[in-house]
């Protein structure tokens, strides 16, 4: 497999500059300016130096895909900006944030729920009854209000997780009713194309679901979150009305293993 195209520290920033103004772009061709999108930068394939750098960069949303990655990487990042606010900034490039947010983009079994949630900012993968019960009956428990996303198969592939786009609307109100879950918009994967101009019809189903929900009575102005598009079709997500995009291999490039 190539080596990864953002392995050195100024081909990562080259990278993150580059898919800031691609996103910029796109976003201008939906109307919108670039800080209405969420840059969610997917760590599954960054070495933790890179991580790191990213958040010098004054980034300040990453996700994981497995709870065991995110359990090692959520407290190392945290002890290295605390390290940085206690010495200051070493080069004027430095700009860390003081926090930064992490989410769960990955499939989230039932028997992890206690493990992750407690390092996470926002689930982006709830995509049935039974994990959302879970969910809730641990906000319950720790009197903690959760943030989640409603991951849905648009596309119908079998080997995607998600719940049927017909399900939606039901599943909505079904959390309604569940106080210590907050369901905050949808989320969907695309199938894998050449050509990104092929995902377009998904994402633009998606976009029609979220309209839809956010007309009815059982969802809030806190319901405002499209998460859609990947590193090879998040510039056609964002022109369906994304503004949340989760990108890795754009920005730290395929495992070498």
């Amino acid at each position: 497999m190539p080596a990864s195209p953002a392995q050195t520290p100024a081909k990562l920033r080259e990278a993150y500059q580059a898919l800031q103004q691609r996103i910029g772009e796109a976003a201008a061709r939906s109307g919108r300016s670039a800080e209405q999108v969420v840059l969610v930068a997917v760590t599954k394939y960054a070495a933790m130096d890179q991580v790191r750098q990213l958040a010098d960069l004054g980034h300040m949303d990453f996700g994981e895909s497995q709870v065991q990655q995110i359990q090692q990487r959520v407290p190392q990042l945290e002890e290295y900006l605390a390290r940085k606010r206690s010495l200051g900034s070493s080069t004027k490039a430095d700009n860390p944030p003081d926090r930064v947010r992490w989410h769960m983009v990955g499939h989230l079994q039932r028997n992890k729920v206690k493990q992750a949630v407690p390092l996470v900012n926002l689930v982006h993968s709830v995509d049935s009854l039974r994990l959302a019960e879970e969910l809730h009956a641990y906000g319950a428990k720790h009197d903690l209000d959760i943030d989640c996303l409603l991951q849905v198969n648009v596309s119908g592939e079998a080997t995607k997780s998600g719940i049927l786009p017909p399900a939606t609307l039901h599943l909505l109100e079904q959390i309604d009713s569940m106080m210590h879950l907050r369901c905050r918009g949808l989320m969907t994967m695309a199938p894998h194309h050449d050509n990104p101009e092929d995902c377009r019809p998904v994402f633009q189903r998606l976009r029609e679901l979220f309209e839809e929900a956010r007309d009815c009575e059982w969802v809030d102005d806190k319901f405002n979150v499209l998460s859609m598009g990947m590193s090879n079709d998040y510039e056609v997500a964002i022109e369906e009305g994304a503004n949340v995009v989760r990108v890795g291999r754009s920005l730290f490039g395929e495992s070498e293993s």
